[in-house]
């Protein structure tokens, strides 16, 4: 009874596997509302500027800060995440992480 009660709290405690994809589509979502409305510009004009400064990383994806009209672009090189954060609205590169 003891190890059943246990399982229970482990798998209760646990994220549900597709919450990273759930959060992707929620950011993706409010990325195209935010573009709908002329809020931002699109996600394929601040990937064509950002790609390019990127040679040598893989591009993994990005997330979207509604509130601030923030994109933050994801790459891996040599085994490290960089976040790329670049203004919305501008399309001007804010930022560099994990270099």
């Amino acid at each position: 009874m003891f190890v059943i009660v246990l399982l229970g709290l482990a798998t209760a405690t646990a994220p549900p596997p597709l919450a990273g994809a759930w959060l992707q589509h929620v950011d993706q979502r409010e990325a195209w509302h935010a573009r709908q409305q002329g809020r931002i510009l699109p996600l394929r004009e601040i990937e064509g500027r950002v790609l390019p400064t990127m040679r040598g990383s893989q591009y993994l994806g990005f997330d979207f800060d509604g509130e601030r009209g923030i994109y933050t672009l994801k790459f891996l090189r040599d085994g490290k995440v960089i976040w790329v954060e670049v203004d919305g609205r501008s399309g001007q590169i804010l930022g560099r992480t994990g270099n």
